[in-house]
């Protein structure tokens, strides 16, 4: 019976977390109360705890984390000098005549917003209020409509620079030395934060792709296209004028991780430093403005931090217990070997998405099955892509789909709940099918990072 108090565990903090609970809190109580009843029953040695001062010390220390505030800090106040509604307004104009320019709109600047802030909630937000009342008038239904909007909004989790990138690579990074060091590799390698940006550039661009080929293959909306007179030249002026603040700031960001010039975290100083400039030079910067910036970021740092050391308690309970080598021998002994053990993980994941946010599972599941897959031989790059995507789906996928919610609490109530589940499966059948050719194609995640960093 001993054995299976690590699945247990695992069983039991997707229970609390469904319950609504918060995650740190879920994550740390759940593990402490098994450690309790473990060393009152003789199964748990109280010693595995004693490293948890260190883990957090650890955690405090660790420079690369640093990006997640500076990242947050750049998205929010962009998102607060309206950079989405004058993007918006600007693409409309580029693709007016076009039958489905709307649509190709909302999809090409939410690949922008998502390049540029990576924040999820704010994107299909701002995106629902803008663009969803207009897109009902001009023909399109409710379910293509919330679609559009709530894949869009979705980019960020793929596109760097992308929290849930940063928050892969620093797990995936301990969990790849961990697995060097259980094959018996004392000089491991490293992977960083700036080869899963990198590796997801190819993939993420694809994605749009997809994306746009849907829109002007299948949704045609029921209005016609208004003017197909050309963009007078001052039109045209005004539209570059507002698409080239953001793209500069996209180039100076990724830009400078490609070229090597700076790490993911100065680059992330770099964009929020730009993305300051850019609300100056829009008359969007105040007092007021900064200081509500500012809480925001201190709010998120604070929940992700406050998850990692949650984490942290969870992962040295489920160690005491013996989970890992659980895991590590269901895995290792599935048909299939290494493919039918990654097959497994990826379902996982895919199936808990449908009732589990993207940062739960990334530090519940993920520091689980990293260390053993990699051991066997994945790539890591691939591995976090392949995960990110997979997390992408997390917030389309009901009933609890983050995006559906978010999209939900601005929608008018002419739109049906139903119509908005309806309307994103295409696009998780998309995503499925980009991690489907990243699966046959290893070389779109691992080429563009070896060619670069080797």
């Amino acid at each position: 019976m001993v054995e299976f108090i690590p699945l247990l565990m695992f069983l039991v903090v997707c229970l609390v977390l469904m319950a609504g609970y918060p995650v740190a809190l879920s994550l740390s109580g759940t593990a402490l109360i098994f450690a309790l009843v473990g060393f009152a029953t003789g199964t748990f040695d109280m010693a595995f705890l004693h490293a948890l001062p260190n883990r957090l010390f650890g955690t405090i220390k660790n420079t690369t984390l640093i990006a997640v505030p500076l990242f947050v800090f750049m998205g929010v106040m962009l998102e607060k000098s309206r950079l989405a509604e004058d993007l918006l307004e600007s693409m409309a104009d580029l693709l007016k005549g076009f039958r489905s320019g709307l649509g190709l709109s909302v999809v090409l600047v939410g690949a922008l917003l998502a390049a540029s802030t990576g924040i999820v909630g704010a994107t299909v937000v701002t995106m629902g209020l803008m663009s969803l009342p207009t897109m009902l008038k001009r023909g399109y239904s409710s379910s293509q409509a919330t679609g559009i909007i709530c894949a869009t909004g979705t980019l960020g989790q793929i596109i760097p620079p992308s929290i849930a990138l940063v928050l892969l690579g620093d797990i995936l990074s301990s969990a790849y030395q961990q697995a060097q060091l259980s094959m018996g590799i004392f000089t491991p390698k490293v992977v960083s934060i700036g080869d899963l940006f990198v590796g997801a550039i190819i993939p993420g661009l694809i994605l749009v792709l997809l994306y746009c080929l849907y829109v002007i293959l299948f949704i045609k909306p029921a209005a016609p296209a208004e003017g197909d007179e050309p963009l007078p030249q001052h039109g045209l002026s005004r539209a570059m004028l507002n698409l080239l603040p953001p793209i500069l700031l996209i180039v100076a960001v990724l830009g400078s991780i490609l070229s090597g010039a700076a790490t993911p975290t100065e680059a992330a100083g770099v964009g929020a430093f730009g993305a300051t400039l850019l609300a100056l030079f829009k008359r969007q910067l105040s007092f007021v403005r900064l200081r509500e910036v500012a809480q925001s970021t201190t709010e998120v740092t604070s929940m992700v931090f406050l998850i990692l050391i949650g984490a942290a308690v969870f992962s040295l309970v489920f160690r005491g217990f013996g989970g890992e080598e659980m895991v590590e021998q269901f895995l290792t002994g599935l048909p299939g070997g290494l493919v039918g053990a990654t097959i497994l993980v990826m379902l996982v994941i895919f199936v808990l998405g449908f009732v589990l946010d993207f940062i739960e599972i990334t530090f519940v599941v993920v520091p689980i099955v990293g260390p053993v897959l990699l051991a066997m031989g994945l790539d890591p790059v691939w591995l976090g892509i392949m995960i990110a995507i997979n997390l992408q789906t997390s917030f389309l996928t009901p009933p609890f789909g983050f995006a559906l919610f978010y999209l939900r609490g601005v929608a008018p109530a002419s739109v049906e709940t139903k119509e908005m589940y309806r309307g994103v499966i295409p696009f998780i059948g998309i995503q499925l099918l980009l991690m489907l050719m990243l699966s046959l194609w290893p070389a779109l995640a691992t080429w563009l990072p070896g060619l670069i960093y080797n």
